[in-house]
């Protein structure tokens, strides 16, 4: 068989393989012109669509139009205003640049776009069915342009064929408009969808987000529970800034579809990122569960390349190691200041080791100037890092180990380990009370700590207590636990990771890229307890592992974490591994149900909440604590009414 010549394709079929990577479905569309509105600085933008976008793809726009001149070559493949030379790719700013979208939409669609600009006295049309010109004329037009799509893949029927259902293909339109208003507060949406009900009406859905009303819109893109249960943060540290919303750790989901992260302005999915958040909410959320956010990233232009793919989707940071660190510190120090408690924070970060590099909080300032767009954020007069709700402050607890509080109920704790030495249980022994009943009564007519002061216990599992609020209950096993847990992850970060060494080194096979690893980061391996050393260009030796982790399947631990590192610059596995251990020893050595508490022993414990980090859940994401105020315990009994 003789070998075919190179030869250049013809026009229609170089724009059949560019609308492939820029039109994947009707949704991708939508995208692409509703990015041109607003790149057209739009303030209102109205889309409409039939038939899940196949029939029909209507967008108007109030932005500055398009000159009649330039209508021809809008739909031209490399055509564009927004970038001209190759420095400018360098710092792109806007959403689109490729100047392919609308050529590659007209190549497979019947398209109209109408537009008129200040300086026009009338509007002009131009239309192209399968990037073909069928008319240029004028046209009575607003300012602002209308773009019709009609008949998406008429000339490419197997493109249909890949389709989903029409439903299916309304709610991915109906995302794309939900993502992109997020990051645009101050636009206005409108997105009527209109598909076949039956064969005698026509079902229609509709989406209204009205202009700068934020907490509207995050209700509605998100949930109205998102609203009552988020954190608004804005932190900054160099060139970087990161701002938005991140939902309490129990007001989590099972899938990753609430989870909203932009740079510059551009929505993005990026690994290193959602890594980055995952580890933030670890220690306070159920694992397998997914925390609900929308986060907004700032960082020079210059440091991010968004000419990675055609969808946008994607874009690679100069210094990915700076972005991950940055984000995970914020995100974890904030979620560590979640207590009831509104004390300034004093503390720093503190954790078991350098291998997931935790920001220090110390080198983390707040944005001295928020946008005006943000600062409408703050509907409720909380500051940022504040909740929205009672269940906030950045209050810390102080890194002085167990000395104080309910700790001084306990006459003697003894550390038994099982043989092995894998898990541990502390047997807490009390005896005497923290002080006389005299002086906690005096103290209630002083200032009310955040959880108020016990009145009793219910069924040896709940204490009971009031607050200046009204009622508060506490699981008080689950409250113990995160107490804890907490001051033996202090313990163990001051104290460092106890070692035990290998009778015989194990030896695992890896890639040479991972092998690589082990000679990088040899002083992180010390902090982490861990000592390795290459034996090969790919084989590692395991010399000394964490006491900890004695029974573990360390082979394995070892090439997880080392596969981590090489994929995200970054490995939490084994820091995981020991936290894990740590939390069921601090369960085991927690107060157990049915143990009788004196009301001293229940204010200790309520005063260590108040001063401990993540306070508020349990070491597996259950909340520790409840309020309710008197005017909910009104409604209850119909007082008033």
């Amino acid at each position: 068989m003789q070998k075919a010549r190179v030869q250049r394709l013809s026009a229609f079929l170089a724009d059949q393989i560019a609308a492939g990577e820029v039109v994947e479905r009707p949704a991708s569309t939508v995208k692409e012109l509703v990015e041109n509105s607003l790149d057209a600085g739009a303030k209102q933008i109205e889309i409409r669509t039939e038939g899940g976008g196949l029939n029909l793809i209507w967008v108007r726009d109030n932005g500055h139009g398009i000159h009649a001149e330039d209508l021809p070559l809008a739909v031209e493949r490399h055509a564009t205003s927004k970038v001209a030379t190759a420095q400018d790719l360098m710092q792109v700013s806007s959403l689109g640049f490729r100047g392919e979208a609308l050529a590659s939409v007209a190549s497979v669609a019947r398209v109209k776009v109408t537009s008129a600009t200040l300086e026009m006295q009338t509007g002009w049309q131009i239309e192209v069915h399968g990037a073909q010109q069928i008319n240029h004329q004028p046209a009575a037009h607003p300012v602002g342009t209308t773009v019709e799509v009609s008949d998406l893949f008429y000339n490419t029927p197997a493109r249909r064929k890949f389709l989903k259902s029409e439903r299916v293909e309304t709610q991915h339109i109906d995302q794309v408009i939900r993502r992109l208003s997020l990051a645009h507060m101050d636009v206005g949406f409108t997105l009527t969808q209109s598909r076949e009900a039956n064969s005698a009406t026509r079902a229609k859905k509709s989406l209204h987000l009205v202009a700068n009303d934020i907490p509207a819109r995050l209700g509605t893109v998100l949930s109205d529970d998102f609203v009552q249960h988020s954190i608004s943060i804005d932190e900054s540290r160099g060139a970087y800034r990161v701002w938005g919303w991140i939902g309490l750790p129990h007001l989590n989901r099972r899938l990753t579809d609430q989870q909203y992260f932009y740079v510059n302005g551009r929505a993005i999915r990026d690994p290193l990122v959602s890594q980055a958040v995952r580890q933030a909410y670890q220690d306070v959320m159920f694992h397998g569960r997914h925390a609900v956010f929308a986060l907004f990233l700032e960082v020079p232009a210059e440091q991010v390349d968004v000419n990675v793919h055609p969808t946008k989707h994607e874009v690679r940071f100069r210094d990915s190691r700076s972005v991950r660190d940055f984000i995970f510190g914020t995100l974890n120090r904030v979620l560590r200041e979640v207590r009831p408690n509104g004390a300034p924070s004093t503390a720093g970060e503190d954790g078991l080791s350098d291998l997931s590099s935790p920001t220090p909080s110390s080198s983390i300032a707040s944005g001295d100037s928020p946008q005006a767009l943000h600062t409408q954020a703050l509907w409720s007069g909380a500051e940022p890092h504040r909740s929205n709700n009672h269940f906030s402050g950045p209050a810390r607890s102080t890194p002085s180990g167990p000395a104080g509080g309910f700790a001084q109920l306990v006459a003697e704790t003894r550390t038994e380990w099982p043989e092995g030495g894998t898990t541990g249980q502390v047997n807490m022994l009390p005896t005497e009370g923290l002080a006389d009943q005299s002086a906690i009564d005096s103290a209630q007519h002083g200032a009310m700590p955040p959880l108020g002061f016990a009145i009793g216990q219910l069924h040896g599992i709940y204490i009971i207590a009031q607050n200046a609020n009204g009622l508060v209950i506490v699981d008080m096993h689950a409250a113990h636990e995160r107490i804890v847990y907490e001051r033996m992850k202090t313990e163990a970060a001051s104290a460092g990771v106890a070692r035990q060494r290998l009778l015989v080194p194990m030896v695992v096979d890896v890639t040479q890229a991972e092998a690589d690893c082990v000679e990088d980061l040899d002083a992180e391996w010390h902090r982490a307890g861990l000592v390795l050393l290459r034996s090969g260009p790919r084989q590692v030796s395991i010399r000394e592992i964490p006491a900890l982790l004695a029974k573990d399947n360390i082979p394995r631990m070892v090439a997880d974490l080392l596969a981590e590192l090489v994929a995200f610059e970054t490995g939490g596995s084994l820091e995981r591994k020991i936290l894990d251990v740590l939390a069921t020893m601090a369960c085991r050595g927690s107060v157990q149900a049915n143990r009788q508490l004196t009301l001293a022993e229940m204010n200790a414990l309520l005063r260590d909440m108040e001063t401990t980090d993540n306070a508020g859940l349990c070491n597996h994401g259950r909340p520790t604590f409840v309020e309710r105020n008197l005017n909910e315990l009104d409604r209850l009994f119909l007082r008033g009414q």
